[in-house]
């Protein structure tokens, strides 16, 4: 079947197999991106959230459909993936502290937009492994390509609606989620070609830095939010001060 520009459709061994192994990739690779959208919408009312998860995700695939045809030749570039992988881990962060507030902190009401650009920068930064895998198994297939894309819409939306309501249940799956997000910030830093070239790491070493940045991204969060505690008593034991002061006068 002549699809035209997107592609043709012969259910040859060949393409059965294709189409299959971009199920499967689609499958394995879905559950990051699920972790950042669930984490993303956490922070939205519940009767927002989605729409907030659908909007990020058709967003994120569409772009992702335009980078597809661009991200091998980008990822040959030195320093591409460390500037990823520092992004991701920022978001991480970002995301931890808004999910999992210290006592003494108010969380931050996001809106939609804002959610939907993280959801669509995170999901672009992390989604290079899976759109990569997904064009090389479409053997230059449109058809494929598209339906591939297409398919972690679903995948993803389903996957993170579920984590989010989890998230509410259990706190300890923002902890996961926030350490799932710094393992992967990592593995894009040690995988840079600057980084290979530099350190040529060996596989121990990279999953050792890899665990270590999942636990940094907890240990940070939980720092920084202590700091803004500290930070919010300070401001406001000086309010307190000054008002009798200004009263006097």
């Amino acid at each position: 079947m002549d699809l035209g520009i997107f592609g043709n459709i012969h259910f040859t061994w060949a393409f059965l197999t294709s189409l299959m192994s971009i199920v499967i990739i689609d499958l394995i690779l879905a559950g990051d991106n699920a972790v950042i959208i669930a984490m993303a919408v956490r922070s939205l009312p519940a009767d927002k959230r989605k729409k907030g998860i659908i909007l990020g995700a058709g967003a994120a695939v569409l772009l992702r459909v335009v980078a597809t045809f661009f991200v091998s030749q980008m990822l040959q570039i030195h320093y591409v993936k460390l500037v990823g992988g520092a992004l991701i881990l920022w978001i991480a962060v970002k995301l931890f502290m808004e999910g999992a507030p210290e006592e003494g902190t108010e969380r931050e009401a996001a809106t939609i937009f804002q959610a939907i650009k993280i959801i669509v920068i995170a999901d672009i930064t992390m989604s290079i492994d899976n759109m990569l895998a997904v064009g090389g198994a479409s053997h230059g297939n449109m058809f494929l390509l598209l339906f591939g894309l297409g398919l972690s819409i679903p995948l993803v939306v389903l996957t993170s609606n579920l984590l989010s309501t989890l998230m509410d249940k259990y706190p300890v799956i923002i902890y996961i989620g926030a350490g799932v997000l710094g393992k992967v910030g990592g593995e894009m830093l040690m995988t840079d070609p600057f980084t290979v070239k530099l350190l040529q790491p060996s596989p121990i070493f990279r999953y050792a830095v890899e665990a270590g940045f999942a636990i940094g991204v907890i240990v940070t969060g939980k720092l920084w939010m202590r700091w803004m505690i500290k930070k919010d008593r300070k401001e406001s034991m000086n309010d307190i001060h000054e008002k009798p002061s200004k009263a006097q006068e």
